[in-house]
């Protein structure tokens, strides 16, 4: 009786059945691969430039919002283009964190950018805002960067833990996923005194309220969210 091994190095391969491989290149170039028993065949598949991305793009339309709390809302950037999504969770602030996404309603709500890189080395700590109002905040696939933001804005602004913070942002929106590097920054976050940040800020005269719930303050570069009293 032949072994598993022996049957199939046995096994010819004129048997095996015609496959089809689409291979995508980094630079998008896309060639199919056939295999007919023991021989291959290569061709081009031919595609227009401007569709050579060079990745599997998400074409999927993600307009989910968590909410945070009713005044802390979080998403993609699909739902803060989507009016109607806006209007519904009564939004009128949003805070784009993305990197290269337009705020296309800026009649309608008030926007705060501050284009954050989706890297474990970006200091994600020198972008520690939020508002009330309602106030959406999104980067591009609300995955990471944004959600980051919101766990920051928790424990500065409400004083919880990370542990908490966190726990709260995934409960809201479970797609959350902030990288490595901006977990490590904000398990290291020391969550400062809200009435001390005010008054620093207020004697550089660089406070500027923008909801009644919260400040965004600018230091230098850095952008932190305090309480108000």
């Amino acid at each position: 009786m032949q072994s598993l091994t022996e049957e199939i190095q046995s096994f010819p391969r004129t048997r095996l059945r015609k496959q089809c491989t689409r291979v995508t290149s980094l630079s998008g170039r896309r060639i199919i691969e056939t295999w007919k028993g023991s021989t291959i065949t290569v061709v081009e598949d031919p595609v227009p430039p401007e569709t050579m991305l060079g990745y599997i793009p998400d074409t999927s339309w993600d307009v989910q919002v968590g909410i945070v709390k009713p005044f802390l809302l979080l998403g993609s950037q699909d739902a803060a283009h989507d009016f109607s999504t806006l209007r519904k969770h009564k939004v009128s602030h949003i805070l784009n964190v993305a990197f290269g996404v337009e705020n296309v309603f800026p009649d309608l709500f008030i926007y705060r950018t501050v284009s954050i890189m989706d890297h474990p080395d970006a200091d994600i700590l020198l972008h520690m805002k939020t508002a009330k109002g309602v106030v959406l905040v999104h980067c591009n696939a609300g995955v990471s960067r944004a959600p980051a933001v919101v766990i920051g804005c928790l424990m500065s602004c409400e004083g919880l833990s990370f542990d908490a913070a966190l726990s709260l942002v995934k409960s809201a929106r479970p797609a959350s996923s902030p990288n490595p590097g901006f977990l490590e920054q904000l398990r290291k976050y020391k969550t400062p005194m809200a009435l001390t940040s005010i008054l620093y800020c207020i004697s550089l005269g660089c406070m500027v309220k923008i909801t009644q719930h919260y400040f965004f303050t600018t230091l230098g570069q850095a952008t932190v969210c305090v309480r108000s009293a």
